[in-house]
């Protein structure tokens, strides 16, 4: 970034006005699509020339046509280009450089040519680019958003008939993925799904569907599923302790996945809350989003600056996010500080037998 801004390929501004007379083609991406039409047509209004909008800011499926509508009944010109981008916090700069696809809605072939140019590294690596309508192209995202929730749905119900029935749902999930028809990414049991956009974007696509009369029932099955595993969990720490009332519980992550401070749709911000309805006293610690999940938890949690802090004297450690520190950590210094040796493991990120050989009651999710 410093070089860029060094040579003058990069600049900030503040300054919406001179910065609609500059530009040519501007990517809308904001975390929220509120008073998106109003600052369209500001900036039209500002611009000297023809402007191409990149639609990139997650909206609802008939956005960008309502976009067109208003510019068009404002008398003004302007080229709207639904794009979609998948990005995992943490990972944003290695998905944008190394994305899976490109999707273009737009009837503007002028536009697919001005943004094709623009991403021609991606394109000329052999990235797929996909030109289609507005509708399909916004609704690429909430469908995608949607399917794996299900997939990670749907091993999670697998995990729960794994506990059953004596097998492994970690190698279950191994030897699913390796079908090509399946592929293993989001195939990991565990504690359900989170994100900033997972439950706004399932939330957009069934109001859609609803409004359309049509039942989705495998997204309506799957985000039941999501919703119901942290009463699971609870379930599984009250089966140790016969009751969660009254004991202490610590968590160990916060962030709704590893390397992000983001706690929104956090499973352990689930679990934490279940855990304080019916009773028990937590503590936690993570190392990115303590400030954040002050806000969702309020002073109902004890806030910890240490993962050795989190566990002492609790009646079970919850591993609730999947941090790579929680794997290198001094069991046998946990073991002495926990006031019983028991670990409650939502992520299968530890040893479970190594766990076990120490003497600790380690519980998994579908782990043997």
């Amino acid at each position: 970034m410093k070089r860029n801004v060094r040579c003058g390929r990069l600049a900030y501004s503040t300054d919406v006005e001179a910065f609609s007379k500059k530009a040519h083609v501007i990517f809308l991406a904001e975390d929220s699509n509120q008073n998106l039409e109003e600052l369209v047509l500001r900036i039209v209004r500002h611009s000297t020339h023809p402007i191409t909008f990149s639609l990139v800011t997650p909206v609802p499926v008939g956005t960008a046509a309502n976009l067109e509508k208003a510019i068009k009944a404002a008398k003004l010109k302007a080229t709207i280009v639904s794009q979609p981008m998948f990005f995992t916090d943490g990972c944003a700069v290695e998905d944008f450089n190394w994305p899976d696809r490109i999707i273009l809605g737009t009837t503007s072939a002028e536009a697919v040519a001005t943004i094709k140019q623009i991403f021609h590294s991606l394109v000329m690596r052999g990235v797929p680019v996909i030109v289609t309508n507005h509708e399909t192209a916004e609704l690429v995202r909430e469908s995608a958003t949607a399917f794996v929730a299900t997939k990670i749905s749907f091993i999670n119900e697998l995990a729960t008939l794994c506990e059953k029935v004596n097998a492994d749902a970690v190698s279950l999930a191994l030897a699913l993925g390796l079908d090509k028809k399946i592929a293993p990414r989001c195939l990991q049991p565990g504690a359900g799904m989170g994100g900033i956009f997972a439950e706004s974007d399932m939330d957009s696509l069934a109001e859609l569907a609803r409004s359309k009369q049509v039942d989705l029932k495998i997204l309506t099955a799957a985000r039941e599923v999501n919703a119901g595993l942290a009463e699971r969990l609870v379930a599984k720490i009250s089966g140790m302790m016969q009751t969660v009332q009254n004991k202490d519980v610590g968590i160990l992550g916060l962030a709704f996945k590893p390397n992000t401070n983001s706690v929104a749709g956090s499973s352990s911000i689930r679990l934490a809350q279940t855990l304080l309805a019916q009773g028990a006293r937590v503590r936690a610690y993570d190392p990115e989003a303590l400030s954040e999940a002050k806000i969702q938890l309020n002073g109902s949690v004890r806030y910890c600056e240490t993962a050795y802090a989190a566990a002492e004297g609790v009646d079970a450690l919850v591993v609730g996010t999947g941090w790579q520190e929680f794997r290198t950590l001094d069991f046998a210094k946990i073991k002495h500080l926990l006031k019983r040796p028991v670990i409650v493991d939502t992520k299968n990120l530890l040893d479970s037998s190594k766990l076990r050989a120490m003497g600790f009651q380690y519980i998994g999710v579908g782990r043997i």
